[in-house]
């Protein structure tokens, strides 16, 4: 299609910055578009969040008081992807209660980043 000799000349040159700006303009109009999804978690939110469902069993400061619930501050079942952690708090466990329906996927997100705070 293009010759060795015509990839040399200032007129591909400039195809070739064109295009560059095309893809990299094409990469923010994405990211526009699915940046509302993406944000940190919001640690602090997740403290108040934590402390109103989930201290009672678990602990204020992450040492479980009820048998069984995992102990965080001993960094217990935190090691795992935060997808697998949402997934179980979403669903409940034996004594603990599914929480999809009371809190929303984000605020999950959130108590799981304050969580592993916590050791």
């Amino acid at each position: 299609m293009f010759s060795k000799a015509g990839m040399n000349t200032p007129g591909f040159s400039r195809i070739l910055k064109l295009l560059k700006l095309i893809a990299t303009l094409m990469v923010a109009v994405v990211a526009a578009g699915i940046s509302t999804e993406l944000h940190a978690s919001d640690m602090f939110k997740g403290r108040k969040l934590y402390n109103s469902h989930c201290a009672l069993c678990h602990g204020m400061g992450g040492q479980a008081t009820m048998p069984g619930a995992p102990n965080f501050a001993r960094q217990e079942r935190i090691l795992v992807p935060d997808f697998t952690l949402l997934a179980a708090i979403r669903s409940g466990k034996n004594a603990m209660p599914a929480f999809q329906g009371i809190l929303t996927d984000r605020d999950i997100l959130d108590v799981i980043a304050y969580i592993r705070t916590m050791n």
